[in-house]
C-alpha cells in the first residue's frame, strides 16, 4: 500500500510539474502577443484553490490532475467588447497564433534541456559501455563484435554510457541495418561494424535490446563469498557466515553464483546439503530456503547476497560538467530523445512497433515511485523524458492537439482563409475518438502488466 501511495503521489507531482510547464508556454507567449488571458488552470472540475492576479488572469488548481488549461479571450467561444476585440485570440495575425499554440509543446522541450541541465551540473555516475560477451552466431556476432570492445557511437549517436547505447539501438526498431563505432582493447582506433537487423525480432515489453542482438555488457565478476545476510533469514537458520565460500551444492561443486541461485530459486521450503570453504577448512550446512511469490510462480529466497568485485577504475565514469558544457550536452540529450520520440511515433503508426508497447499512467506512475527512489537526479531525468514525450504527443496532427491547431493554422497560410468551423468541429469530433481509443489501449497495456 505504501509502495502504491509513494508511486502516486511521484506520479501526480510529475504530471502537476509539466502540465505546468505546458501551459505556462502557452500563457507567456499569449502575454507577449497582446492576448488576454483569462484564467490559467492545473487540473479540471472542482477548484481547490484560486487567485485573481493583478493582470485580471484567474489562477486556478482543480481536482481532477490530468491536464490544464489556458482560456484566452476568443470570439469564437463568447462575445467580446469592441474596445477589447484586439486582445482576443482569433484577432491576432496567423504568426502570433501558431507561436501560441506551438509554444507549449516547445516549452517541454526547453524544461528537458533545463532538467538534464541540473543533471550534469550535479553529476551521474555512469559506466563505459565496455561488452563483456557475445552470443555465438548472434547478429552482434556476425557483425564481427567481440568482447572487450566498446561501444562510441550507434549510427552517429555518441553512445557515453549504457543508457545512450539502449536509446541508441531503440531507436532501430523496423531498420534493415545498425551501424556501430567501436574500439578494441587497448586501442583508441575506431572501427566501422554494420549490424544487419533483417532477422531482428525484439519485444520491448519482456526483452533487452542488447540481449536480442546477442551483447551483454560487461560486468565485474560475482564471485562465491557471502558479503550479506539477512537478519533472521534462511541463510542464518542455516549457519552461514559471512565471508563463507560456497563450493558446492547437493553434492554437485559450484563454479558460478548462477547455479546457486537457480538451486534456491527451485528448492522453496526444501532441504539443500551446503559445502562452504570457512578460513580454508571445508563446512557442511544444511539450508532450506524460505519461499516467496515471483508472477504466478512460487520460489525459494534464502537472504544472503554474494561480494562483488569492484569496477576497473578505467570504466567508471561521471557524467559532470561545467555550467557552459552542460548546456550543450542537456542539449543533445534532449535532441536525442526527441528524435528517438518521434521515430517511436512514426514506427508505432507504421506498426513496427506494437501497440502492446503504448504505455499509460500506471506505468508513468511506477516509474515515478521508482526514479524518486533512486535521488533527484534520477527523478530529473525521467521529468525530461516524460516532458519530451508530453511534447511530441502534442505535436500529433489530431484536432484536439497543439498539433491539430498548427495544421488548421498550415492549411490557413496556403488557402489564405480560415479553415471552416464545420471543419474544424468534425475534426475535432475524430480527433477525440482517436485519442480516447489509444488512451483505452495504454490503460488496457497498463492493466495487463500488474
Amino acid at each position: 500500500m505504501t509502495g502504491i501511495l509513494w508511486n502516486l503521489g511521484a506520479f501526480l507531482l510529475a504530471l502537476g510539474i509539466l502540465i505546468a510547464v505546458h501551459e505556462y508556454g502557452h500563457f507567456w507567449v499569449a502575454r507577449r502577443c497582446g492576448v488576454y488571458v483569462e484564467k490559467f488552470s492545473i487540473g479540471f472540475g472542482k477548484a481547490l484553490w484560486r487567485k485573481v492576479g493583478k493582470d485580471g488572469t484567474e489562477y486556478t488548481l482543480a481536482m481532477i490532475p490530468l491536464g490544464g488549461y489556458v482560456k484566452m479571450l476568443d470570439e469564437r467561444v463568447e462575445p467580446v467588447d469592441s474596445d477589447r476585440r484586439h486582445m482576443a485570440f482569433n484577432n491576432k495575425k496567423l504568426w502570433q497564433r501558431s507561436a501560441i499554440v506551438a509554444a507549449g509543446p516547445l516549452a517541454n522541450f526547453l524544461f528537458a534541456i533545463v532538467a538534464y541541465w541540473v543533471v550534469y551540473l550535479i553529476g551521474v555516475p555512469a559506466v563505459k559501455p565496455v561488452i563483456g560477451e557475445i552470443a555465438p552466431q548472434s547478429i552482434a556476432a556476425e557483425a564481427g563484435i567481440e568482447s572487450g570492445m566498446e561501444l562510441k557511437t550507434i549510427s552517429g549517436i555518441k553512445t557515453a554510457d549504457w543508457e545512450s547505447v539502449n536509446m541508441a539501438m531503440i531507436s532501430h526498431i523496423g531498420d534493415k541495418e545498425m551501424v556501430l563505432t567501436v574500439t578494441e582493447p587497448g586501442n583508441s582506433y575506431e572501427i566501422e561494424k554494420q549490424l544487419d537487423l533483417s532477422s531482428w525480432s525484439f519485444d520491448p515489453e519482456s526483452e533487452r535490446v542488447l540481449t536480442t542482438l546477442g551483447i551483454t555488457p560487461y560486468s565485474p565478476k560475482i564471485t562465491l563469498v557471502i558479503s550479506q545476510l539477512v537478519e533472521d533469514g534462511a541463510a542464518i537458520s542455516a549457519g552461514l557466515r559471512l565471508n563463507d565460500e560456497i563450493i558446492a551444492i547437493d553434492g554437485e561443486s559450484v563454479t558460478d553464483w548462477q547455479q546457486v541461485v537457480d538451486a534456491v530459486r527451485s528448492h522453496p521450503q526444501q532441504a539443500l546439503a551446503m559445502e562452504v570453504l570457512r578460513d580454508g577448512e571445508p563446512v557442511a550446512l544444511t539450508l532450506t530456503p524460505g519461499s516467496q511469490e515471483s508472477g504466478s510462480e512460487l520460489v525459494g529466497y534464502a537472504g544472503f547476497a554474494p561480494k562483488v568485485e569492484p569496477w576497473p577504475e578505467s570504466y567508471r565514469i561521471d557524467l559532470q560538467y561545467g555550467p557552459i558544457e552542460a548546456v550543450g550536452k542537456a542539449a543533445e540529450k534532449t535532441w536525442q530523445l526527441v528524435t528517438l520520440t518521434f521515430d517511436m511515433v512514426t514506427k508505432l503508426v507504421t506498426g513496427d512497433v506494437a501497440m502492446k508497447n503504448l504505455s499509460g499512467p500506471i506505468s508513468i506512475a511506477k516509474g515515478a515511485g521508482m526514479t524518486a527512489d533512486y535521488g533527484v537526479v534520477y527523478f530529473l531525468g525521467f521529468l525530461a523524458l516524460i516532458s519530451v514525450n508530453l511534447g511530441i504527443v502534442n505535436l500529433l496532427p489530431l484536432p484536439v492537439l497543439d498539433g491539430g491547431h498548427l495544421m488548421f493554422f498550415a492549411i490557413e497560410a496556403v488557402t489564405r482563409r480560415p479553415v471552416s468551423e464545420r471543419v474544424q468541429d468534425i475534426g475535432y469530433r475524430v480527433g477525440s475518438a482517436i485519442l480516447v481509443a489509444l488512451m483505452a489501449v495504454a490503460l488496457f497495456n497498463d492493466f495487463t502488466r500488474l
